[in-house]
């Protein structure tokens, strides 16, 4: 018996898949309705490209995403290359360079695809689209607010209106351990404990953090309620200053856009491993998987910025359904004006390449809705 295994062609590695007509259609029509709410407020759009030198892409807070790198060795150079897990450090490295004279603020934005060595539970894909912003040289809550303001606008280009922005300081928690003196194997079970949202097992290993551990792992929800939490938490200086900015920004948010759902999650550090200051993730309700993710960080060596990622295919798998464009068939022979006219319409025209017998039922054999007669477009019957 032969034991030879042929795969077949459509076969593609775990974490990679090819997008059909429709679904392909919509996520680029739908790219583009977010990158177009960015250009309304004036973000600029750049394109890295995907696959850069191993040093240049990995450095300054691309080293956060080192461990999902693929790299290739250049043929040219002999030199390592890497392919982009993330968009974000790459418009940092322009900014830091190509840009480095561009007058700020600098506001960017791009859309692309990346390439992960590994999914995760939540999100199996290993190639991921992004779209998202950049805004670089500044550093105030007005600048933290303008992100969650757009990125809520270009959500709701898309129809989903029902969004959560959750704030976090991901530097709060390890502000507090290192001014309490904590280390070693003592840091790593408490930071567990956090990480794990384990009130019980904060409360055995916080020490005199204890209870202002607690309190704020408890206060995790609306941003009112956490930051009434925040304020009556006895906070050492920098960790006071990092809660009045958190506090500075939900106010200028509930100014510019009232209606916009903020939660807030004071303890929360989990993968944030290069942001410096206030960071967002965005939900739809009831759903765990992530809409998007950004927040504050250092562009170069020490510029401010902060930016917001959205990811279009957990965004299209909420938003309502974009209406598809009819399409219509055009027999063989239909003149020229016709075509123009309907495409005009907003048809996309398919065009006989020969006369047939039955230009209706040729028409339903290619998924047309409409069948071009007499310089018009009518609606084809179902049979």
């Amino acid at each position: 018996m032969n034991n030879d295994f042929i795969p077949s062609p459509a076969l593609l590695p775990a974490g990679l898949r090819d997008m059909l007509p429709p679904e392909a259609e919509n996520e680029a029509a739908s790219v583009e309705a977010l990158m177009a709410a960015f250009a309304a407020h004036g973000y600029q759009r750049v394109k890295p490209p995907l696959l850069e030198f191993e040093d240049s892409l990995l450095a300054g807070s691309g080293a956060a995403v080192a461990e999902q790198t693929f790299r290739v060795m250049d043929p040219d150079t002999h030199r390592m290359m890497g392919l982009r897990p993330d968009i974000t450090p790459q418009v940092a490295r322009i900014a830091a360079t190509r840009l480095t004279n561009a007058p700020r603020p600098l506001r960017l934005s791009y859309a692309g695809q990346c390439v992960r060595v590994r999914g995760s539970q939540l999100s199996p894909d290993r190639q991921v689209a992004q779209t998202g912003i950049e805004l670089i040289g500044v550093d105030s809550p007005e600048a933290d607010a303008e992100i969650v303001v757009v990125g809520a606008e270009a959500l709701a280009a898309l129809g989903l209106t029902r969004v959560s922005f959750d704030l976090t300081l991901p530097t709060l928690v390890p502000t507090l351990l290192d001014e309490a003196g904590f280390t070693g194997p003592a840091r790593q079970a408490l930071s567990r404990a956090l990480d794990r949202k384990d009130a019980a097992a904060v409360t055995e290993h916080g020490g005199r953090l204890a209870r202002t551990l607690t309190d704020l792992l408890l206060a995790a929800g609306p941003a009112q309620s956490a930051l009434a939490a925040l304020q009556a938490a006895d906070l050492p200086p920098l960790a006071r200053a990092l809660s009045e900015r958190l506090a500075e920004t939900v106010r200028v948010l509930r100014e510019r856009t009232p209606a916009v759902k903020l939660t807030i999650d004071p303890v929360e550090f989990r993968g944030f491993r290069y942001h410096t200051g206030i960071a967002i993730t965005v939900y739809a309700p009831g759903r765990h998987e992530e809409l998007g993710r950004g927040g504050r960080y250092l562009c170069g060596e020490a510029e401010p910025a902060t930016g917001l990622t959205l990811f279009p295919d957990a965004v299209l798998s909420l938003a309502p359904p974009r209406p598809v464009r009819p399409r219509v068939f055009l027999p063989h022979g239909t003149p020229l004006p016709v075509a123009d006219s309907l495409r005009r319409q907003g048809f996309a025209t398919v065009a006989g390449l020969a006369p047939v017998a039955d230009p209706a039922r040729e028409a339903r054999r290619l998924g047309c809705t409409h069948l071009a007669q007499n310089g018009a477009a009518l609606p084809l019957a179902s049979e």
